[in-house]
């Protein structure tokens, strides 16, 4: 522990000394928050100044204990790992306010010493949500798996119908990128589409977040002042997290490179950034070289394989941006692409990482585009039928969810048909109730990833490996087992 207490000394003040921020290792240090992954070490860096805990983020303003800070670790990208809650489990025999019944656990009625009914978010790191169905919806849903109980109920209190859907905590962090708040973007109360707006529809999004979460997940009796919602958000738009140190490739932002979360914090954006259907609102077309953090370690001395571990590690990470930037895939069956007016509704076509993930070094889509790449679908093969899905899904460590069964909306691929189908979230339709919007969620901006596993929405991929797995083979990448070492070299380092 004092040699890695050490370590992290040393690494505040060589960052100072790379003038990543204008300030001395001690005033850096106040404005850093430094986590131990598998991978590194994640920084959480606050871009306006100091971090000071006495903010309304880190204060229970509900029932239950919780506060923002009880899902969201800054030393885990924001978010929190299984790891972490399998500790505080142990630790506390689940009375930790993250273990509260009301969404820690598998369903309302368990209480907090109960562990296999926390195994959701002990094995996963999901938490409940529970989401109405709603009323006028398009569609009709019924459950066909409950392992809990609680799937698809009248809820005792609202007396309305309700799915119960699990989800990871997205990163409090990196926010001031967003183009959705939210996997089903249903606190996108304004638009997020233009520089003209965005800081003030981010910051009314982000508002009532906060007060849906004090009043939901914290149990709170009552909204937070605004003066308390105010200072949770304006904490929440300065906090910018990202690996900091590669354990094999050393410093991040060293030889050139623009890794850790200083860079972040200036990364140039603004919505529809190189956007992959060309609605970019300065007419630049859209380019699939949407990473370019580790461009300089492509050619660098640095870099020279066999010269050093450390080259050679750099020289991994900068082979995997260039496949995230050229790798080709094919896509097909994916809602919100293969059924898009705009590109001309193609069963399958050619793409990139970066056809959905556009924004430059952030990695999601700088415009909405909640899509559905299968994630959301069953590895039960009695509930899949398309085998491109059901194959890539098998790569996962899907967790035991609940399964409905929709009805009643058309087949997107096959215009003039009903279709049936299977799914364990059905995304953005809970919301506004459109067949259009089944299983489609947004996908989450990509820097921290490697402290923040497991992966996607749903918990599915333990691992980075898992996660490149199901892209190799969802979308016929015919990855080399090399490629996907480099590749997953390359995420760990964002």
């Amino acid at each position: 522990m004092k040699t890695k207490r050490f370590a992290i000394v040393a690494l505040v003040s060589a960052l100072g000394m790379t003038g990543a921020v204008h300030a001395d290792p001690q005033r850096l240090s106040n404005r850093l928050i430094i986590g131990v992954n598998a991978s590194g070490l994640m920084g959480t860096f606050k871009a306006d100044g100091p971090i000071d805990k006495r903010n309304e983020f880190f204060k229970s303003l509900g029932s239950n204990g919780r506060s923002c800070a009880t899902c969201h670790d800054a030393a885990q990208a924001m978010s929190f790992t299984p790891a972490h809650a399998q500790r505080l489990f142990k630790e506390t025999r689940g009375a930790d306010p993250l273990f509260a019944s009301v969404d820690g656990a598998n369903c309302s009625n368990v209480v907090r010493s109960d562990r296999a009914g926390h195994s959701l978010l002990l094995k996963s790191g999901l938490i409940r949500i529970p989401t109405p169905v709603p009323v006028n919806a398009e569609f009709s849903i019924s459950v066909v798996q409950d392992p809990y109980g609680c799937a698809l109920q009248i809820d005792p209190k609202t007396h309305v119908l309700t799915a119960s859907v699990y989800r990871r905590p997205l990163p409090t962090a990196n926010l001031t990128f967003l183009s959705a708040i939210m996997f089903d973007g249903r606190e996108t109360l304004a638009p997020l589409n233009s520089a003209d707006t965005l800081a003030a529809n981010l910051r009314t999004g982000l508002l009532h977040q906060a007060m849906d979460a004090t009043l939901g997940h914290a149990e709170a009796a009552a909204s937070p002042t605004d003066a308390q919602l105010k200072s949770i958000v304006d904490f929440e738009l300065a906090m910018f997290s990202g690996q900091l140190w590669d354990n094999r490739a050393g410093l991040l932002s060293g030889a050139g490179a623009g890794g850790g979360p200083m860079n972040l914090s200036n990364q140039l954006y603004y919505p529809g950034i190189n956007d992959t259907l060309g609605a970019d609102p300065n007419g630049i077309p859209f380019t699939a070289v949407s990473m370019t953090l580790y461009s300089a370690w492509e050619q660098s001395s640095a870099t020279r394989r066999g010269e050093s571990n450390e080259g050679d590690a750099r020289a991994e990470i900068a082979a995997g941006e260039a496949l995230f930037n050229s790798a080709p895939m094919t896509i097909s069956n994916v809602r919100g692409l293969n059924d898009n007016a705009a590109l001309g509704r193609p069963s399958a076509f050619a793409g990139t990482c970066a056809t959905c993930h556009d924004t430059p070094n952030i990695g999601h889509h700088s415009l909405p585009l909640p899509l559905d790449i299968g994630t959301g679908h069953t590895a039960n093969a009695n509930f899949e039928s398309d085998a491109v899905v059901a194959a890539a899904v098998a790569e996962l460590s899907m967790p035991d969810l609940p399964v409905f069964l929709v009805s009643g909306c058309p087949n997107p691929f096959d215009p003039g048909q009903a279709a049936s189908f299977y799914t364990t979230d059905p995304g953005r339709a809970l919301i506004s109730g459109h067949c259009a919007d089944f299983n489609r969620l947004k996908g989450p901006i990509l820097r921290g990833l490697a402290g923040r596993a497991p992966y996607f929405h749903n918990g599915a991929a333990a691992n980075l490996r898992e996660l490149v797995n199901f892209y190799n083979q969802r979308f016929k990448m015919a990855l080399s087992e090399r490629q996907k070492d480099q590749l997953v070299a390359f995420l760990n380092a964002l």
